[in-house]
């Protein structure tokens, strides 16, 4: 028979290893995944895997029963995510970088809405997002969120998600100008 979610927890508090192992099995894939689509790096994802589960291991009592497990779960690997992406200060550098680049100005509107509906131009920059630019443009445009849903997914005020949705467009903005430019060459 196998055991639902919080009555592994509860092994897990009792320091049962083989419930642990359950656990993971169960769980790491969801963490993985949830965790990708924050920081885009496999290795950094694979992090906050073990990071998670460590914590799960040793802070298990820690769950409330407030929210499903999974949920419970998801919230500490977003709290784990947004930690690594602040540690990682390459990020900050390269969005300054980035914001200070501006479109070109020789970039005619029909050609740069020929080159927003170009999906290869779409995906190639959206590539050059930092993570929290790239969540918040993901969840309005594709998930269709809006700013305040995004705010309460995050926890984050929804002026913050306002903030990242203007410098992802510039990013945007300078990334598919520079790419059109490029390609008239």
């Amino acid at each position: 028979m196998e055991l639902t979610d919080k009555e592994l927890l509860q092994r897990i508090i009792e320091g049962k290893e083989k419930a642990m192992e359950q656990f993971y099995h169960r769980f790491s894939t969801v963490v993985y995944r949830f965790a990708m689509r924050t920081l885009n790096t496999p290795m950094d994802a694979s992090e906050i895997v073990n990071e998670v589960m460590l914590e799960v291991w040793r802070k298990a009592d820690s769950y409330a029963e407030k929210s499903s497990v999974k949920t419970w779960l998801l919230s500490i690997t977003h709290h784990k995510a947004v930690d690594l992406l602040r540690k990682n200060i390459r990020h900050q550098h390269e969005d300054d970088d980035q914001l200070q680049s501006v479109a070109d100005p020789n970039c005619s509107i029909d050609d740069f809405h020929e080159a927003v509906s170009n999906e290869k131009y779409v995906a190639q920059c959206m590539g050059e997002l930092s993570g929290n630019h790239r969540q918040v443009v993901e969840m309005t445009f594709y998930e269709e969120l809006s700013y305040p849903e995004i705010s309460d997914i995050l926890g984050v005020p929804s002026g913050t998600v306002k903030t990242r949705m203007m410098h992802a467009k510039k990013i945007l903005l300078s990334c598919v100008s520079r790419l059109l430019n490029w390609e008239k060459k």
